[in-house]
């Protein structure tokens, strides 16, 4: 059961997604690179104390699909930051999707209390490697892509590392800037909610994600399809094979990917955080 009746807990989700949606507007208002500010490959959510998304604007889907593991990283790894603190991560095996995304999480202090974190991600147009763009064709090993970050607070020694390894620093000064103010902003918005009982938003999420599912008829489904190739090697010029099986049983939902090829040299392969 609820403690908010529906039309209050509507309003707190429209205030939570809101300040995921007015994130969003400031990074590309305030970003260099068409690349966020006229493409818009970027996103912004808003989580819990504890790194639960609790909303999230209509940004690209992968981000915010994969977003919470980097949050979820950045707490584990640095544990709690203080108050005017942020985080940056864009390591594909701490919650990244590919070295170009940059997360920048900050947390969000009210009064002595955490109140919750805000993130938002950006795709850099070049973050070093082999090739201008960060997106080399034939690259077999994820140093050839650029720099990698794991979790770590964003610093000015760490800003002066990722713009010595672009090749176009000013652009990513005044990306990294636009992430950084736009959650400056999130911090600011969320701490007008502070006290707001989050924890109901989480269980009506979950309330419609299980309605949705008991919807569904039980059962199991396969499907099957191919990559044509998985790199620009003469080697890698062969199909691999996508696998997925669903398992529908009530409020229950799996999804199975044996029989899905193993990882192959190139850079086609899809880490945990955006199988997820």
């Amino acid at each position: 059961m609820t403690g908010l009746d529906p039309a209050a807990l509507s309003v707190l989700i429209a205030r939570l997604s809101g300040i995921a949606d007015e994130m969003g507007a400031v990074l590309r208002r305030g970003a260099f690179s068409p690349n966020i500010k006229e493409r818009a490959d970027c996103s912004a959510a808003v989580f819990d104390a504890t790194g639960v998304m609790l909303a999230q604007a209509e940004h690209i889907p992968v981000h915010l699909g994969s977003m919470p593991a980097s949050v979820h990283a950045v707490i584990r790894v640095l544990g709690e930051l203080g108050p005017g603190e942020q985080a940056i991560v864009n390591d594909p095996f701490a919650g990244g999707t590919h070295l170009n995304d940059i997360t920048v999480v900050a947390p969000c202090w009210h009064d002595g209390r955490l109140v919750g974190w805000v993130a938002n991600r950006a795709h850099h147009a070049d973050v070093g490697g082999a090739a201008p763009g960060s997106l080399p064709a034939d690259a077999t090993d994820i140093q050839q892509e650029g720099l990698r970050l794991p979790p770590m607070r964003l610093t000015p020694e760490v800003r002066r590392v990722l713009l010595a390894a672009s090749r176009t620093p000013i652009e990513r000064a005044g990306d990294l800037d636009a992430q950084h103010g736009a959650n400056v902003v999130g911090v600011e918005r969320l701490a007008r909610l502070a006290g707001a009982p989050f924890g109901e938003v989480v269980a009506y999420g979950e309330r419609r994600c299980r309605a949705a599912l008991a919807a569904l008829p039980d059962g199991e489904w396969t499907a099957e399809d191919h990559l044509d190739s998985t790199g620009s090697a003469p080697d890698q010029q062969r199909p691999a094979r996508l696998r997925c099986t669903v398992r529908i049983d009530g409020e229950r939902i799996e999804f199975d990917f044996t029989g899905t090829e193993a990882q192959r040299p190139g850079n086609t392969n899809a880490v945990r955080a955006v199988t997820v």
